[in-house]
């Protein structure tokens, strides 16, 4: 069995479970983590019995030994220069979403992965829950039909919103549908987005931050097949367990429709102290105790077979890129209150001129 090395750039939320995931996985001889935050930093060194625990992310790059690097920072704005800086040093790369901010540096990192060869993939990790794959598997066996028409509503509650949008000013549909965007598109290739129109309503997120900030943004796709479909994100619900997502997905065809209740409802504690909650219910999931309850750590260990053992990855960059074009236009449509028509130029202040 060929073991690697792995680093793993911000141990936060998602990052954390990341580095424990690979800490854990037999596939990883050394790991080597960075993080800005001293305590996080000494926390998740005695968590994973890392090899290198340093402030300093380029200190990993530095490493030769180290074959693949997840990139797990925040904000936003450092997913592009730390990914560049990790693909021309040779590594492989997974990046959490979004791939960058703007179009021309998605395609400057896909074409330095070409060329130095390297595996790039970025994290929508509801590809790898299993609901999400039964969709995708019975479009593709036949069992619906042709796809007709398709419908994604995810929301998550307004302190995570809070948290969000207090460290980045990109829009629900890019911090949120932009899952549901891509599970959607996954699901209809080999059909391309060539139109997109957009709504962001205003409320309780506005009146909480006293900044200009979307409840929730619903996005209506058409796909060069003709088929039009809806993804819908917000993040205003009122407080809850932590982190709690809902989702609900209806996929219609000629010869069936499936309906996916991910609203998370199945488990639930009662307590003096909290009242009801809803465990086990947010987006990436959580370790519970001896197993892991949601899709990023199967997501985390699907990059570690990728480079280990050579085999594809999942999520294409290409595919990623694609993405972040429809919610680009979808927050361009919003603005201008009309439809916006694919391909959008490569930057982003020249799409909306």
């Amino acid at each position: 069995m060929k073991q690697i090395n792995v680093g793993v750039i911000g141990t936060g939320w998602c990052g954390g479970i990341r580095a424990e995931t690979c800490a854990a996985h037999a596939l990883v001889k050394d790991l080597h983590i960075a993080e800005n935050r001293p305590e996080r930093l000494a926390e998740m060194a005695q968590k994973t019995g890392a090899k290198t625990a340093t402030s300093d992310y380029r200190e990993i790059l530095d490493i030769k030994d180290i074959d693949a690097v997840v990139i797990s920072a925040t904000p936003e704005a450092l997913h592009y220069p730390m990914a560049r800086e990790s693909l021309l040093a040779g590594k492989h790369v997974f990046l959490e979403k979004p791939i960058a901010l703007e179009l021309h540096e998605a395609d400057d990192l896909i074409a330095i992965a070409k060329r130095n060869k390297v595996k790039f993939t970025i994290g929508y990790s509801q590809r790898f829950n299993s609901k999400y794959a039964y969709v995708k598997r019975c479009i593709e066996d036949g069992t619906l039909g042709r796809p007709v028409s398709a419908l994604v509503s995810r929301h998550i509650t307004r302190g995570l919103g809070k948290k969000i949008t207090g460290r980045s000013k990109l829009s629900p549909a890019a911090m949120e549908a932009t899952h549901d965007l891509d599970f959607v598109l996954w699901c209809l290739e080999p059909a391309k987005p060539v139109r997109v129109y957009s709504q962001s309503n205003y409320g309780a997120m506005r009146e909480a931050t006293g900044g200009d900030i979307p409840d929730n943004q619903w996005v209506v796709v058409t796909m060069d097949s003709g088929l039009s479909f809806v993804v819908g994100g917000g993040w205003s619900l009122p407080p809850g367990y932590p982190n709690f997502s809902t989702t609900w997905i209806e996929m219609i065809g000629t010869e069936g429709a499936v309906i996916v209740d991910d609203s998370h409802r199945d488990v639930v504690i009662n307590t003096m102290k909290d009242g009801m909650r809803l465990p086990m219910s947010s987006m990436p999931g959580e370790f519970v105790n001896h197993t892991y309850a949601g899709p990023m750590q199967r997501e985390t260990t699907h990059f570690l077979e990728a480079v280990a053992y050579d085999r594809p990855v999942l999520v294409t960059a290409e595919q990623a890129r694609q993405v972040m074009e429809v919610y680009v236009a979808a927050d361009i449509s919003a603005e201008r209150n009309e439809p916006v028509n694919l391909p959008l130029p490569e930057s982003r202040a020249a799409a909306a001129a």
